[in-house]
């Protein structure tokens, strides 16, 4: 048996377009996550040094391993910035298209809502906002199927956290209104 007969090659007709133009190269995300990562590494050095991270008569400040650490976040950033500056005379790759980025845009959008409407609505009905949206507008599934299964999953988070394990969950008018 060769090894052309074990592969098995599926078009996904919602793939994104091989000639969608690039938004972003790989290089200018590596500097970016880079430089990121190093006012982070400075912050938390900062913070960890004001704290204390030095050794005392009872051994370690609070801030000593936090602010080493920060100290090896920064050196890998550093070398990272290095290492990107010297890819880059080499051809930029595209890290994300425009077809690829509006993919990861239908996924993050309402899952940041989602956190934004938990805040007010509590989780019970941003869940069953996300799961009806999500099966509705991105998996084209048929409007009863979506509010059926978005309705029975948070039917059963519900009892399962609020009613079985009784752990306290983020709650809205919904549940005020239930007296809950």
């Amino acid at each position: 048996m060769s090894h052309t007969e074990l592969d098995i090659v599926v078009d996904d007709p919602t793939a994104p377009e091989d000639d969608s133009p690039a938004v972003v190269s790989s290089g200018a995300v590596d500097v970016i996550t880079s430089l990121l990562l190093l006012a982070l590494a400075a912050i938390l050095g900062w913070d960890n040094w004001r704290t204390g991270a030095s050794w005392d008569s009872t051994g370690p400040q609070p801030g000593y391993f936090p602010f080493y650490l920060s100290v090896i976040l920064g050196a890998a950033s550093l070398y990272g910035l290095g290492a990107a500056f010297v890819s880059r005379r080499e051809a930029a790759e595209t890290f994300v298209t425009r077809a690829q980025l509006r993919r990861v845009m239908a996924v993050f959008v309402p899952t940041f809502l989602f956190c934004l409407a938990t805040q007010y609505l509590g989780l019970y009905v941003a869940s069953f906002l996300l799961i009806a949206g999500f099966m509705r507008l991105v998996g084209k599934i048929a409007l009863w199927k979506s509010l059926l299964t978005a309705f029975v999953f948070t039917a059963v988070m519900f009892v399962t956290f609020d009613i079985v394990f009784d752990v306290i969950m983020p709650k809205g008018p919904l549940e005020a209104a239930l007296g809950r």
